[in-house]
């Protein structure tokens, strides 16, 4: 059984910096996983949850909302099948729970789209005041 699971989620002030890890398990995953399109999605109170960024693990192409872009940037590292959020110069409306999310394949520009992922993690709190 594919899982994922977040951590590095907290409470900074603006303008502060977060790293989010997505770690991801599970005996079929890991022959697999070259071959997975690995995204941030987070969800603000009220909102829809929306993509930040994705990475495609097999060749680390990215993408990245325009929201974000210049501020956010996504990894991996394949040795320990871990894809990395790093989060610089945030925002109060930055704040919500992150979420990242697999699926078999390249990311391409329906990266975003919910549905097309299979396997989702249980989300960390990111809060940033003002």
């Amino acid at each position: 059984q594919v899982q994922l699971v977040e951590s590095g989620g907290g409470s900074v002030q603006t303008g502060g910096s977060l790293r989010l890890s997505c770690a991801a398990s599970g005996v079929t995953f890991q022959y697999t996983y070259n071959n997975n399109c690995v995204g941030w999605f987070r969800q603000a109170p009220g909102k829809e949850r929306e993509g930040v960024a994705s990475i495609y693990i097999g060749s680390g192409g990215t993408r990245y909302a325009d929201s974000v872009k210049g501020r956010f940037t996504i990894s991996r590292d394949n040795r320990k099948n871990t894809v990395y959020l790093q989060m610089n110069n945030l925002k109060p409306d930055d704040t919500a729970m992150y979420y990242c999310a697999a699926k078999i394949g390249a990311c391409g520009v329906d990266w975003v789209i919910l549905n097309k992922y299979n396997t989702w993690g249980q989300g960390t709190q990111v809060t940033v005041s003002s």
